[in-house]
């Protein structure tokens, strides 16, 4: 019986990509056993994947940041993470990390079979290697299945996936219900931040959350819909403006929910108006439709997956981007035309198309 073990310490879209690798390998090797290693942040997107048997939630990144607290646990940390991976015995690690001390760990923990993109020859450690200079001709889940290849696993659709347990389900339609939400209700979700990955620089993926407003205004005013404002605690006050400048009631749920409450959430949505990040991928996983704003980052690469009718994104045509390239951000001597100019009569033609089709 195959045991396979998939490394991924990265965010959430990132995450939900490989949910097409998962589905090929459990469609490929039934009675396999799927381990999954990620970050402490986005562990509860995967928990409730009947594919995956186990969760390994504590990435490089974590282990520093338990460090910085205390040298002692995290130590103890690391070691106990190494341990409990050893002790279910991995034949084969998919390694997604672009890290060779991912590849290293997987030896020392005798994963036989390592399979990984050597970007920058940082696959020293890998038994199978796929030359990469960086993500740029095609969306990162064609990437991700690529390295299906070396084990001769055919792709079996290419759909990102978010599974959620009936709990989770109850309790998203019980929190929207709390707010004042109704059966049956039109909802617009505008998540106004998102992009936790890029840390300091999150801002520059930012459309104006003066014209989220004005579009949530709009939208209130020519629809028959309810709003609701989604992000993190730490992106409170990028709602607060909105909310602020919203005339019409709008339900703020920033802060007030979890990663697998905004799941459920999304679930209930009928569309998503956004920033390129993580909340446009737990949409489109969730089969909500979704207009998303794409400044710096190529959204042939990183847009909504598999692109349709029911994903529109809106970019402006300027010749300098993409910018961010080979996962590098170039700098923006043009004060971020890409974003500024995007109008919100624009962005709201294509919300407004998608709900017409909604409610027709």
């Amino acid at each position: 019986m195959k045991r396979f073990l998939l490394i991924n310490p990265f965010g959430i879209g990132d995450v939900l990509f490989t949910t097409p690798v998962i589905r090929a390998i459990k469609k490929h090797y039934p009675d396999c056993t799927i381990g999954y290693w990620c970050n402490e942040r986005v562990k509860d997107i995967l928990k409730d994947n009947t594919r995956i048997d186990l969760v390994f939630a504590l990435s490089r990144g974590d282990i520093k940041r338990i460090y910085r607290q205390s040298r002692l646990k995290g130590i103890y940390k690391f070691f106990g993470l190494l341990r409990s991976i050893k002790k279910h015995r991995f034949d084969t690690a998919l390694d997604f990390s672009l890290d060779h001390r991912y590849g290293f760990l997987a030896m020392l923990l005798g994963i036989k079979e390592r399979v990984g993109f050597d970007y920058k020859r940082r696959g020293r450690f890998l038994t199978s290697k796929i030359a990469l200079e960086g993500y740029t001709k095609k969306h990162v889940v064609e990437y991700y299945l690529d390295l299906l290849k070396p084990l001769e696993i055919p792709a079996s659709g290419r759909g990102l996936e978010l599974a959620l347990s009936d709990a989770n389900k109850r309790k998203a339609k019980a929190l929207l219900k709390r707010y004042g939400v109704k059966e049956g209700e039109l909802l617009v979700g505008i998540a106004p931040a998102a992009g936790a990955s890029w840390g300091k620089d999150a801002s520059l993926k930012h459309w104006s959350p003066i014209k989220f407003a004005r579009l949530a205004q709009k939208i209130l005013h020519d629809t028959d819909s309810r709003i609701l404002i989604l992000c993190d605690e730490k992106e409170s006050p990028i709602a607060d403006i909105m909310v602020n400048m919203i005339k019409h009631k709008a339900i703020n749920l920033a802060g007030r929910t979890h990663l697998e409450d905004l799941a459920g959430i999304m679930q209930s949505l009928d569309l998503l108006i956004c920033n390129d990040g993580g909340m446009l991928h737990l949409a489109v996983a969730q089969g909500t439709s979704t207009v998303s704003i794409f400044g710096p980052v190529d959204e042939k690469v990183y847009g909504p997956y598999p692109p349709g009718e029911n994903h529109v994104v809106i970019t402006q045509a300027v010749p300098c981007r993409p910018c961010y390239v080979n996962f590098r951000f170039k700098g923006c001597a043009h004060n971020r035309r890409c974003i500024k100019d995007i109008t919100v009569e624009e962005v709201y033609l294509a919300a407004k198309n998608l709900i017409e089709r909604k409610k027709g």
